[in-house]
């Protein structure tokens, strides 16, 4: 029976030949859209409206960047309200969480408004507006 002392342990492989582990673009999409979710609700705290983003992921160059996404984000917000400080806090959440929970840099979150929700255009009895 033979015995492994500890200082004949393995050798440690150096970094850059470990590999590395790559997070899918879905993966890191679903997290960005979670937190910009999370964004507009805590953003529009007294709204009635649900939060709604869609998320697409861009690679630079086609190449396999593993620890960096860029961003875009669409949003539908309420209105009236600051526009330019839900969309400020949905770059900083997005940042923020994808950074925390994929370990990857976002240099880049472009948010785009889609569509504006109105609570006044939301009452019922309220018929064409011509």
């Amino acid at each position: 029976m033979t015995t492994v002392s500890p200082t004949s342990a393995v050798t440690a492989v150096p970094a850059g030949e470990r590999g590395a582990t790559k997070i899918a673009d879905r993966v890191v999409a679903k997290l960005a859209a979670q937190a910009a979710r999370e964004a507009l609700r805590t953003a529009a705290a007294g709204s009635t409206t649900d939060a709604h983003a869609s998320v697409t992921i861009h690679r630079r160059d086609g190449l396999p960047h593993f620890g960096e996404a860029r961003v875009s984000v669409t949003v539908e917000v309420g209105y009236p309200s600051d526009i330019g400080a839900q969309c400020g806090a949905v770059r900083r959440r997005v940042t923020e969480r994808v950074r925390t929970l994929a370990n990857m840099e976002v240099p880049d979150v472009a948010v785009e408004v889609e569509r504006l929700h109105s609570p006044l255009l939301d009452t019922p009895g309220r018929g064409r507006v011509r």
